[in-house]
């Protein structure tokens, strides 16, 4: 008898040692509020649209549009969040670059290869402002992307139209390239090194590479 008690109440403490682990876990990795969600962070990360009904990040463009706050120490525009989708991507630029000064309208487009960037500016020094622009793009997409910029609020139509354009559509890449001509009359900043331009383009772009 004395065996048996022995027995289950080793069996017992077994059990509320596996629960408690158990828990422990739970409330690191799978709790909300404070505590951070590691599977879901990483899911995220990936593919935080899909569940807002944003379009299919493989097959289209990200475009988002901020305006910077009317009110004074509005903050709201620096909860930057870290992604990997292009509107994502294009999210992040946009409330960026609306932390400039003299800079308070941004529209952003990422393809698989560019950011194109449309903004408004009272800037007296317009190639500076390109240039913040331009490298705030740069600090988010990885370093093979090319970033156009343009103070020329005509363009912003077009920018904000190829955020209908399927990506995979057989004339996405003419409109891409046609837009990027014309955004390459604005200032586009410095160079970035010696071996690259303005957008981040090296002469091995420019081998077998569409004319841009």
């Amino acid at each position: 008898m004395k065996k048996l008690v022995i027995i289950l109440g080793l069996c017992t403490v077994t059990a509320l040692t596996g629960c408690t682990k158990d828990m422990s876990n739970r409330d690191v990795y799978e709790e909300s509020g404070n505590t951070i969600n590691v599977n879901n962070k990483r899911h995220d990360l990936y593919n935080e649209g899909a569940s807002r009904g944003m379009r299919n990040v493989s097959n289209n463009y990200g475009f988002v549009r901020h305006q910077k706050s009317p009110l004074m120490n509005d903050n709201t525009a620096n909860d930057h969040y870290s992604a990997l989708d292009r509107e994502q991507a294009a999210n992040i630029i946009s409330k960026l670059s609306t932390d400039i000064p003299n800079v308070s309208d941004v529209s952003t487009l990422v393809t698989d290869q560019e950011v194109l960037i449309a903004y408004n500016t009272d800037s007296k020094d317009r190639n500076l402002t390109a240039d913040q622009v331009k490298k705030t793009a740069m600090s988010v997409v990885p370093r093979y992307y090319h970033v156009y910029v343009t103070d020329n609020t005509v363009l912003r139509r077009d920018v904000e139209n190829l955020a209908n354009v399927d990506s995979t559509s057989r004339n996405a890449r003419n409109l891409v390239n046609g837009l990027i001509t014309q955004m390459k009359k604005s200032p586009q900043g410095q160079r970035i090194n010696a071996s690259e331009d303005e957008n981040g383009r090296t002469a091995d772009d420019n081998i077998g590479r569409d004319n841009r």
